[in-house]
């Protein structure tokens, strides 16, 4: 008598690289299907067949990509939408007039922005801190009256970290959930959620697709509450799910996340050990290098690498910065991150008159490839805006 198969526990890299697809049953395929349809039928007593009624609510291939990043964070639920943002402005609909909101002073800067105008259209209430100060997030916060803490680890684009188990803590203590927008940090690396969080975010446009091909964002909760179920009307109500074609470039995308955040990681500490010193450089923020103030957050807290993101303060101040992001040969010059092609981008340029970010630093997305391409372009690109 043949024996039952032995059930393995996989781990999440094989989970991921697999999608939770198996063989279709009806063609063999490897590949996930994709499914395009807007809208589906109902069956002979016009029910439901499935759970899927109109694309708005979305439809299998987007069910499917949430199945996979929910399984990924350790999440009960996944919900995709159109962009980060469209995601981050979801989570924020769901407060009313004088609840009070909590964020970094560095964050997204697209995402401070919303903050400020639902302070001056909404009557939220918005409170800024500093998030390299341990003490500064606890002051922060107002018991009864906050409704979100909203921390961003690594914060974009200077790298700090913030504890998530010690804010979780805060959050919780005065009454609000702790969301925390893992973009720099992918799941392959941090589970926001296991740490304490309630909703883990991410711009899914970056490492979790990792190809610069779509736009998107999504929320993964610990638990359906009450939250999640506002969370899901108000994207129906929206329109602003995923769409099916993107879902599955996301899928395709998330196949290979293991591999590709390791590799970046891999390129950016040596990109960071090798400039830490340089003459051209003031500084480097990498939160890999033992010399970060919050290298050793960021060692408990990610257990993948340390991703690819990294700033550099050039000697020169904001012209040579710009110089250099514009004399990069490798390095292109674009805004976004976690894609397979490195970019370089001055930041204070395109956050505006605005940001407290300093002239002199210039982001720095690594992707794959060889690290030796990428150093000696920096290089060259220090060496002509001298």
């Amino acid at each position: 008598m043949q024996k039952p198969p032995r059930q393995l526990k996989l781990s999440p890299a094989t989970r991921a690289a697999q999608a939770l697809h198996r063989i279709d049953e009806r063609t063999g395929s490897i590949s996930p299907a994709i499914d395009l349809s807007s809208t589906f039928t109902r069956d002979e007593n016009y029910d439901p067949r499935q759970s899927y009624i109109y694309g708005r609510d979305g439809g299998p291939t987007v069910k499917h990509a949430e199945a996979v990043l929910a399984d990924l964070e350790g999440g009960a639920a996944s919900l995709l939408f159109a962009s980060g943002m469209a995601a981050f402005v979801a989570l924020l609909e769901t407060l009313n007039s004088g609840d009070h909101v909590v964020a970094p002073q560095v964050m997204y800067h697209a995402g401070m922005t919303w903050i400020h105008r639902l302070t001056q259209k909404r009557g939220i209430e918005a409170t800024f801190f500093d998030q390299t100060d341990p003490a500064a997030l606890r002051n922060a916060v107002r018991s009864g009256q906050t409704r979100i803490v909203w921390v961003e680890t690594p914060t974009n684009p200077n790298w700090d970290v913030i504890d998530i188990e010690a804010a979780a803590s805060i959050a919780h203590d005065a009454g609000a959930i702790l969301a925390v927008d893992c973009t720099a940090a992918p799941p392959s690396t941090m589970q926001a959620l296991a740490l304490g969080a309630d909703i883990a975010f991410h711009s899914a446009t970056k490492y979790l697709n990792g190809h610069s091909d779509i736009t998107g964002g999504v929320l993964t909760t610990g638990k359906t509450d009450p939250l999640w179920e506002e969370l899901t009307f108000i994207r129906t109500m929206q329109g602003s799910v995923m769409a099916g074609f993107e879902a599955w470039l996301l899928i395709r995308g998330l196949r290979t996340l293991y591999l590709r955040y390791e590799r970046a990681s891999t390129n950016a500490l040596a990109i960071a050990a090798h400039f830490e010193n340089h003459k051209a450089i003031e500084a480097v923020l990498y939160p890999g290098l033992p010399s970060h103030p919050g290298h050793d957050i960021a060692k408990r807290q990610m257990h993948g690498g340390f991703g690819g993101m990294l700033s550099i303060l050039v000697k020169g101040g904001a012209t040579r910065a710009q110089d250099v992001s514009r004399f990069t040969q490798v390095f292109m010059p674009a805004t976004s991150l976690g894609g397979v092609e490195s970019l370089i981008e001055h930041r204070k340029a395109v956050e505006g008159p605005h940001s407290i970010v300093a002239d002199n630093l210039i982001r720095l997305s690594v992707g794959i490839e060889d690290v030796n391409d990428l150093i000696a372009d920096l290089e060259q690109a220090l060496e002509r805006s001298e």
